[in-house]
């Protein structure tokens, strides 16, 4: 199996491109190829595949196995593997489980180097998130995790997410709290986490606890999640370039007044490679 190994400010996953191959068991293999020590390394496999309905199918599954709706990072690096290598256009059409999402490409010298993306509009509405909060919207709810309480405010931006304001995020023992909150039973469908600080009107910092991956360098969704959270919330301001300075790098989002999310950021190749038929 062929592949290439893509990362958005260290948010790395393994594509394949299944236009012209096929794989059989995508779950068993991104358990398989994500292990840092044993395995290729990345936070899951995302297969490229044929859409009748736009440019490209990005179906994405995550390190423990479980599919993904959707990942901000891996979509402009879906975006970029279908511009380097099948077609030239200024914007590349990507379905995912979440919808289509169009991706306008940055290029430099006839080579794709990031993108933004239309991410579509937040949810808000707690039991579509989903959240079990009824229909009300999810702002600083309190919970209990462990034995701390935590307020937070719940995103949805084609999976769920849960931002939760804090002076530090430095000192946050994300590798226990974030899979407590992971599972925790007000989350059906399991959570995001993210862990932020706001640094001024326009900039915030975030670390993420990602279900299915554990904790990761960045998160698209989770960006765009903690941006819009930090809007509601009044930290920030809407209709303007928020700098989301996550561990791998930064990413800018923009809620837009016409309600959708943008999303901008880097999109790098970092080695091709083929792993052997057992």
């Amino acid at each position: 199996m062929k592949f290439i190994k893509m990362h958005g400010v260290g948010n790395d996953y393994i594509y394949v491109d299944c236009f012209t191959q096929t794989v059989e068991n995508p779950s068993e293999t991104a358990i398989s190829l994500s292990k840092r020590h044993f395995g290729v390394g990345a936070d899951g496999i995302v297969l490229i595949k044929p859409s009748e309905n736009a440019d490209c199918f990005m179906d994405i599954y995550n390190a423990d196995g479980s599919r993904a709706e959707m990942c901000g990072n891996a979509v402009r690096c879906t975006a970029k593997y279908v511009y380097d290598t099948k077609i030239r256009r200024s914007t590349v059409a990507v379905e995912t489980v979440s919808g289509i999402k169009t991706v306008e490409i940055f290029a430099r010298n006839g080579i794709a180097t990031g993108g933004r993306v239309n991410m579509g509009k937040p949810v808000l509405n707690g039991h579509r998130i989903p959240v079990r909060y009824g229909d009300s919207v999810v702002k600083d709810k309190i919970i209990t995790v462990g034995k701390t309480e935590y307020k937070i405010t719940c995103v949805g931006m084609g999976n769920p997410h849960c931002i939760v304001f804090c002076d530090d995020t430095e000192t946050i023992n994300i590798e226990k709290i974030g899979v407590l909150f992971e599972n925790h039973e007000m989350f059906p469908e399991r959570i995001n986490t993210e862990f932020v600080k706001v640094l001024g009107s326009d900039s915030i910092k975030m670390r993420v606890w990602e279900r299915g991956s554990g904790e990761t360098l960045a998160c698209g969704t989770g960006a765009c999640a903690s941006a819009v959270a930090s809007v509601i919330n009044g930290f920030c301001k809407r209709n303007t370039d928020i700098t989301v300075n996550a561990v791998g790098g930064t990413l800018t989002v923009n809620w837009s007044n016409d309600n959708n999310v943008y999303l901008s950021g880097e999109a790098k190749e970092v080695y091709f490679g083929e792993i052997a038929d057992e």
